[in-house]
């Protein structure tokens, strides 16, 4: 009979987190987050079938909160700029929290089949905060796929923030 590890997914996906955080990406494996959590290698892919699924679970984690600091702003407010605004700083502060993940060559590599998904689904939860201030679907989505380009550059918001409004 398997044994039942209480929050085992969570354990994993934090120690992922701390690996990445001490080591990076590379040195980071499903061998070594199955050892540090004193469990075998099977148990790990039991929950995660690949060390890209466990890295997305850990980022998914984390973009929800920030897409519900989006969400509560986007349900108070009365025009787009503010909505804009939260946006920028979630991405702003996410790419930061993640950068050097985003500039590891072998992570790139690892999301380079997956990155258009979860770009696409990124970009899509974007444009529905945006959607009530637009005239159409594709003007929401325009202007949270330009969000999302411009602020992961590394521009700022007043850069790019008056041709946003102008699609509003």
């Amino acid at each position: 009979m398997p044994k039942i590890i209480k929050d085992l997914e969570s354990r994993l996906v934090e120690e992922a987190q701390r690996q990445i955080a001490e080591s990076g990406y590379s040195a980071m494996t499903i061998r070594s987050i199955a050892k540090a959590c004193n469990i075998a290698v099977g148990t790990v892919y039991n929950y995660f079938p690949s060390k890209e699924d466990l890295i997305a679970a850990h980022l998914l984690q984390d973009w929800r909160t920030c897409n519900d600091a989006i969400a509560a702003v986007a349900a108070e407010a009365t025009a787009p700029l503010p909505v804009l605004v939260c946006m920028h700083r979630q991405l702003t502060d996410f790419s930061a929290r993640y950068a050097s993940l985003f500039r590891d060559k072998a992570a790139v590599a690892g999301f380079a089949v997956s990155f258009r998904q979860y770009h696409r689904i990124l970009r899509n939860q974007l444009a529905q905060h945006l959607l009530r201030f637009c005239d159409s679907d594709f003007t929401a989505e325009f202007a949270a796929e330009s969000l999302l380009a411009w602020t992961f550059e590394g521009k700022s918001f007043q850069e790019f923030c008056p041709l946003l409004e102008k699609l509003f």
